[in-house]
């Protein structure tokens, strides 16, 4: 058989698509760098007998080996069920293709063409890995099933371009399609249409290996992380534990913060606990004293020794208090300032603590005792000369809550003023936090926060 084929990103510069609906594309030729290029279904290639070069079948195809690599996968080998020996799978070069017609025929066959059926690393069974099991679409934010896969042949080797997530799928593959194309044509007028993912969309999720990968990491990156929360909660218990392992810390914070509390909860506890304080420590300071509080003692306690010392102090400053007062609702990253301090310093500060902050949209006014004096929203200060100091600028007239103030009455002050954040004091009116508008919703109306 022909050598190994590679992939050269230079062969597609036609871009097939994200994930649409088609008319019915039929095996045709397209002019691209002057070769003719032809697309192929995994549903044709399967059973087909594999011909050697004396005309005799040689095994027929099972499956179908690709090399993970962008920008699609290339089909490096055929599982097959040996012609000489039925029952004895092994792997062999899949010939270069120099036409497109079924049965495929092999120019050679040598033992070397031949080895025991393990994949080397990024290699797939294509049936095996996707076939009728759910993937991501990372360009729809969705789970789906795949129903069949699409292959272009060009440079002369099939490459895998788009994943068939159609009824016309299913039909191909159990061979009703053209009988289901006359009925629905004849009687509705109506052509089947084609449902497609590109191969650049697509999460393979029932492989673990590839989740692993760096292409997985890339991909999963570019769903937000409410959308990539939703899809999380709609995998099973082994999916969602294989994906949220697959992220690196910071999506894996992210995708927490807008996870349902019992789901943070299963994918933490069994973690270990300096992995997941990694994690937990991208969190904002109330999220994360939210999920420690719903962990099993010994797990928070395990995972609170295992992160850095400052900010298991403010942690454990949030779980002292109840979750559904102010002390509970509030995260103590709050950014303050004296008030002889220039809008100049103000705004340096801001960009050197932003990344750690939950929340910044006003500034605090402090005294030496951190006695709340008053409040800047960040829109003044960036009108504010630089020289401008907090003091000529600030409001006096701030609305704060003290520590056990009940969230009902949060929210009748949020509604009455239309304030983006509410600042937290204690008795002696010093800030110990801010209850950002969110806290507040997902606590007085999860249907529309958090779940």
């Amino acid at each position: 058989m022909g050598t190994f084929c590679h992939v050269d990103k230079n062969a597609f510069p036609i871009e097939v698509g994200l994930c649409y609906i088609l008319p019915r594309l039929e095996v045709g030729v397209m002019a691209v760098n002057a070769e003719p290029q032809v697309f192929l279904f995994l549903s044709e290639i399967l059973g087909q007998p594999l011909i050697g070069p004396e005309g005799r079948p040689v095994g027929k195809i099972v499956d179908l080996v690709a090399t993970v690599t962008e920008p699609y996968p290339v089909v490096t080998e055929a599982m097959i069920d040996r012609e000489e020996q039925r029952g004895e799978l092994v792997l062999c070069r899949f010939p270069e293709v120099e036409e497109v017609r079924l049965p495929i025929h092999a120019d050679r066959t040598t033992a070397d063409d031949y080895r025991p059926p393990e994949l080397r690393e990024n290699e797939l069974l294509l049936k095996d890995s996707l076939l009728d099991k759910q993937i991501v679409d990372t360009h729809g934010a969705k789970v789906l099933r795949v129903n069949d896969l699409q292959f272009l042949m060009a440079r002369r080797c099939l490459h895998l371009v788009h994943v068939d997530v159609g009824f016309r799928g299913l039909m191909r593959r159990s061979g009703l399609e053209k009988l289901v194309d006359l009925f629905l044509h004849t009687f509705f007028d109506y052509n089947l249409p084609n449902q497609y993912i590109s191969w650049k969309y697509v999460q393979p999720i029932s492989t673990p290996d590839l989740l692993r990968l760096k292409i997985t990491q890339d991909r999963l990156a570019r769903i937000h992380p409410a959308d990539l929360a939703d899809i999380i909660e709609d995998l099973d218990v082994n999916q969602r534990s294989a994906v949220f392992r697959s992220l690196d810390v910071e999506t894996a914070a992210e995708i927490l913060e807008e996870t349902d509390p019992k789901i943070q909860v299963s994918l933490i506890k069994d973690m270990n606990a300096a992995v997941a304080s990694d994690i937990i420590e991208e969190m904002s300071l109330s999220e994360a004293a939210d999920l420690l509080g719903d962990l099993p003692r010994d797990k928070a306690e395990g995972i609170l020794k295992e992160m850095e010392q400052d900010i298991a102090e403010d942690v454990k400053e949030l779980l002292a208090h109840p979750e559904e007062e102010a002390g509970g609702l509030m995260t103590s990253a709050v950014l303050h300032f004296l008030p002889e301090t220039t809008v100049e310093k103000v705004l340096a500060a801001i960009r050197g603590e932003a990344e750690d902050m939950d929340f910044i949209y006003y500034v605090y006014v402090v005294n030496e005792a951190d006695r709340l004096l008053g409040m800047v929203s960040l829109r003044e200060l960036l009108a504010a000369p630089m020289a401008a100091r907090l003091a000529d600028l600030m409001d006096e007239r701030v609305i704060s809550v003290h520590l056990d103030e009940d969230k009902d009455e949060i929210a009748e002050l949020f509604a009455k003023y239309g304030l983006m954040a509410i600042p937290v004091v204690d008795d002696l009116g010093r800030i110990k936090g801010v209850i950002p508008f969110k806290n507040l919703l997902e606590v007085v109306a999860p249907h529309l926060g958090k779940k």
